[in-house]
């Protein structure tokens, strides 16, 4: 069952470094009652799965070339019977069971992803602030002048750290407050 929870997160306002304005910006957020942890995971693990490449592919004993014919008589040799010499036993033969070319698709539904986006921003409301107009800062995207930004606004690296950056006009229907049915 989800309730509706409203979130406050600071606004750093900074046309230049020299001034910096805090400002709040609410957030109406849908989360679970309880635990909303496996519907993370889920949306979490079908990211991890559609990133896979999926290209892995191993020769079979009918796709090696060669081997059309049998290589010695089927009895009188006192040898093993054999039937061709691209058997998966020989040495130059197919592989077997080995991996095949496949994509593998999971679905996830477009409620649930929104649902996961959305704990996870209420479970990480502390950790999360907004900088406005950071593109107007940074005008040549070097690492360098990055830190400085960043050092002159008192954001620290201590932890692991995600940078979204999207203009106000962007169709970003998530941090909308019109939409409510998000």
């Amino acid at each position: 069952m989800t309730i509706k929870k409203f979130v406050k997160y600071n606004v750093i306002k900074s046309d230049n470094l020299g001034s910096v304005e805090e400002d709040f910006s609410k957030l109406n957020l849908s989360i679970l009652e309880k635990s909303g942890n496996y519907v993370v995971h889920k949306d979490v693990s079908r990211q991890q799965i559609q990133q896979k490449q999926g290209t892995v592919s191993t020769k079979t004993r009918s796709e090696v070339r060669g081997g059309g014919r049998k290589p010695w008589r089927q009895k009188g040799t006192g040898r093993a019977r054999a039937g061709s010499n691209r058997s998966p036993l020989w040495k130059g033969g197919g592989v077997i069971f080995g991996p095949k070319t496949k994509k593998v698709k999971v679905k996830v539904n477009k409620k649930e992803r929104r649902l996961a986006l959305q704990t996870l921003l209420y479970s990480r409301q502390n950790d999360i602030f907004i900088i406005e107009s950071l593109e107007n800062i940074q005008t040549n995207l070097k690492t360098k002048p990055f830190i400085e930004v960043c050092q002159a606004l008192n954001l620290f690296w201590d932890k692991k750290s995600t940078i979204n950056s999207f203009r106000k006009n962007s169709s970003v229907k998530i941090f909308n407050e019109k939409h409510q049915k998000y």
